[in-house]
């Protein structure tokens, strides 16, 4: 009956002929659930899907003991690039993401420098072209200086759409009073994504720094009160002024109660890391020190157990990587107040999927949540054409991968410029088997296979 629902009034394709490439004997993530069967491709879409396609096919993938997904969509990784590419770059990020099994990608506007302008659009698309291994978007960052040009801006090709950063990050990309955001609100008309800290609330804390406490007091420093004062004040005002919101990586307790009462009455959205579900403090800064450091931190049990209560709960919309490499020799200096001291950020975008299959196969949520929340979600969020479903005439973004077995990820076969996981020597589930983007192998048992192909996305927003 779930193949019959998924193709009812969908004409079947001709398989008397031979097709690019038939995926068979997996378990298909279907929208009407997990089912065994086939997927023929033809060019660069789903051709068929069916419990046995008898026709033939150039290429055959035995899917059998696998589970056949979607691409998983990223819609939170700082590739670097332009001004800051000894730390990352388009291309080996992007190489990191389809050895993961991530096909789409949101790229954030905090570069050197930032994404403000239609021209600083263009140029990362055009520094995309031939180099960017996945499919892609570039959010334009809102700053007090483009306000006024926002709706313009918003509605280029090759964005997703406006980021804001409520508090501090590269250059003017910071909109850190009520008026600012109220303005950007008003100006734009996509679902925009918000990091969500207030500004003068982290000000006011730098005055308690210790130096004795290093990395130990990162979260104390932003304090969760820094995140629920923002996360609050943006509900309010995107509802009071009928806005689509999408809350980047969810750090706290108080934050989950407000989203889940919000949610009732608007249309809001958040994200969830895996590193906010698997690490808590102190103990992941007593192991890791500086390499767990980032904004908003990784707070304590209490913060995480809500987490990952609001995981199972389904509260959470999207995984994202926010994905944020920095070399390993900035992430070792002391921890300090400022651009001396280590850098907040870590590198995830390669071991976001099978960290969040681990996280289902250990009933922290249903295997079919965490594919529609790596898949469905973030396309129908954004509004991203023919990605996110195994449907007939979708692009054919697949991820075959053995979500039961589990494996320990090492930072030797991470492909970061980086070079170094926060992740390294913690088991997840094991690479991708094989990706397909657009109807063709890229990677391959957790190697790339096949020279950059990727573009940006389309999208039907309006």
């Amino acid at each position: 009956m779930l193949f019959a629902r998924t193709l009812k009034g969908v004409a079947r394709y001709n398989l008397a002929i031979v097709v690019d490439i038939i995926i068979r004997k997996g378990l298909l993530a279907l929208p009407t659930g997990l089912v065994r069967g086939d997927i023929a491709i033809e060019g660069e879409q789903i051709a068929e899907i069916s419990p046995s396609i008898n026709g033939r096919a150039k290429t055959e993938i035995n899917a059998s003991g696998q589970l056949v997904m979607p691409g998983a969509i990223d819609t939170q990784v700082h590739f670097r690039e332009p001004g800051l590419t000894h730390k990352e770059d388009l291309a080996t990020g992007s190489k990191a993401a389809v050895a993961g099994g991530v096909t789409t990608v949101f790229e954030m506007p905090n570069t050197n420098p930032p994404t403000t302008t239609e021209d600083r659009l263009a140029s990362k698309l055009m520094a995309a072209e031939g180099r960017m291994h996945c499919d892609h978007g570039f959010f334009i960052g809102a700053s007090p200086e483009n306000i006024q040009s926002l709706r313009i801006l918003e509605e280029l090709p090759g964005t997703p759409g406006i980021k804001i950063f409520m508090g501090s990050s590269t250059g003017s990309l910071l909109i850190d009073r009520i008026d600012l955001l109220q303005e950007v609100l008003i100006c734009i008309s996509r679902r925009c994504s918000v990091h969500s800290e207030l500004e003068s609330r982290l000000v006011e804390r730098q005055s308690l720094f210790q130096p004795s406490l290093g990395p130990l007091q990162h979260p104390y420093l932003r304090d969760p009160e820094a995140a629920v004062l923002s996360t609050k004040m943006l509900i309010e005002q995107a509802r009071e002024l009928s806005k689509a919101v999408h809350i980047l990586h969810i750090s706290t307790a108080e934050e989950i109660l407000l989203i889940a009462e919000a949610k009732k009455h608007q249309d809001l959205s958040c994200e969830v890391t895996p590193q906010h579900i698997f690490f808590a403090a102190p103990e992941c800064y007593r192991m890791r020190s500086t390499l767990v450091q980032m904004n908003p931190p990784i707070r304590d049990e209490m913060h995480q157990t809500a987490i990952q209560s609001g995981l199972k709960a389904g509260l959470f919309d999207i995984f994202g990587s926010d994905h944020a490499p920095h070399l390993l020799s900035e992430k070792q200096r002391p921890y300090a107040i400022g651009h001396e001291g280590s850098p907040s950020g870590m590198p995830g975008v390669q071991t976001l999927l099978p960290m969040a299959l681990k996280f289902a196969n250990k009933g922290m949520i249903s295997l079919e949540s965490s594919i529609a929340m790596l898949t469905s979600r973030p396309a129908e969020l954004f509004g991203i054409k023919n990605k996110g479903y195994l449907k007939v005439g979708y692009d054919a973004d697949i991820v075959v991968i053995n979500h039961k077995k589990m494996t320990m990820f090492h930072q030797a076969d991470a492909h970061y410029k980086c070079g170094w996981s926060p992740f390294d020597g913690i088991a997840m589930a094991q690479m991708p088997s094989h990706v397909l983007l657009r109807g063709k192998e890229i990677a391959k048992n957790g190697k790339v296979t096949r020279k950059a192909s990727g573009k940006p996305c389309l999208y039907h927003w309006k």
